[in-house]
């Protein structure tokens, strides 16, 4: 009898711990998979989705977002998620549409579904949009504009918006909770915009030049001037000609600072620099840029700092 007993509750211990794998699985089957072309999007889809989501970035917050390994992981990621989100403006579009195309995944491939959200579409201030016809003469011109807008926080708050919409629609049980996510974000981010428009207030006006176009959007939201750049044209290499009307210009209009996104060559800036006086910063781009940047405030705080404690130290001097 004791032996029939021990054999019942071995069974039962068994069909428990099946269960409980089950239930389990079926927890994690529950979230909603999210896949985002880089680290900003990623760090507000965590935010805006707590424990009711999973989310993968492809691209590494150190990486230049135009240029992507397509790697054959990208296409079982994207071929699992329910909602990919991606910049948009072409600004991968040397890499991700081959991966969407790969993964075969109705959810996510077709602009119309409620899975494939290009946040470009909800930004309403584009700058940079071409005027007039663009060719390959004219550099990686995107001819929708500037694709570089996650670069001033206030379009955080826009997007964060866009993302919390398609996870009600994904996940309408936990809307609330969704929507509950969005409103601490955008209120805590509101207050941290108001912080740092104070730390830069009395350096509006500073002209700035900047390796690549990507720090548009920012400059504009701080209220400085971009009075140049270090490439000739959006993704063409420095020549010596244009390094030395760079020089000729930040010394004539004494530019205090040189900003340059950490994944871009460090040498020529900091030539620059030592010819003219400016400061070079070398600067993470996006969450994940640099280590302990694990949110899109963080990315800002550090910015922020960085770039005023540069102005003043300048002005110091």
């Amino acid at each position: 009898m004791k032996k029939l007993q021990s054999k019942n509750h071995f069974i039962l211990a068994a069909v428990f711990a099946f269960m409980t794998i089950c239930l389990v699985a079926q927890s994690a089957v529950a979230q909603v998979q999210i896949v985002t072309s880089v680290t900003d999007l990623a760090a507000i889809a965590s935010e805006i989705g707590g424990d009711k989501v999973e989310v993968i970035s492809l691209a590494k917050g150190y990486q230049d977002p135009h240029f992507v390994d397509a790697k054959p992981t990208f296409v079982t990621q994207l071929n699992q998620a329910d909602l990919l989100v991606f910049n948009g403006l072409e600004l991968e579009v040397g890499w991700l549409p081959i991966l969407i195309t790969g993964a075969r995944n109705s959810n996510i491939t077709r602009s119309n579904t409620v899975g494939h959200y290009d946040a470009s579409t909800s930004i309403q201030n584009k700058l940079e949009v071409p005027t007039t016809p663009i060719d390959r003469s004219m550099g990686d011109i995107h001819p929708g504009g500037n694709p570089h807008f996650m670069l001033d926080p206030r379009n955080g708050i826009v997007v964060a918006r866009g993302i919390a919409a398609r996870l009600i629609r994904l996940d309408p049980e936990n809307a609330e909770y969704y929507e509950q996510n969005y409103n601490n974000f955008k209120d805590t981010l509101t207050l941290k915009i108001s912080e740092w428009d104070a730390q830069l207030s009395a350096y509006k006006g500073t002209k700035v030049v900047t390796y690549h176009k990507n720090w548009t959007y920012f400059l504009d939201w701080a209220g400085f001037i971009q009075a140049g750049t270090i490439e000739p044209l959006p993704g063409v290499p420095p020549t010596p000609s244009h390094v030395a009307n760079i020089i000729t210009t930040i010394e004539a209009q004494n530019i205090p600072l040189i900003i340059s996104a950490n994944y871009y060559p460090q040498k020529t800036p900091q030539i620059i620099a030592q010819q003219t006086g400016a400061t070079s910063l070398i600067l993470p781009s996006m969450v994940g840029g640099e280590e302990g940047i694990t949110t899109y405030a963080g990315l800002f705080d550090v910015l922020v700092t960085e770039i005023t404690s540069a102005l003043s130290s300048s002005a110091a001097n």
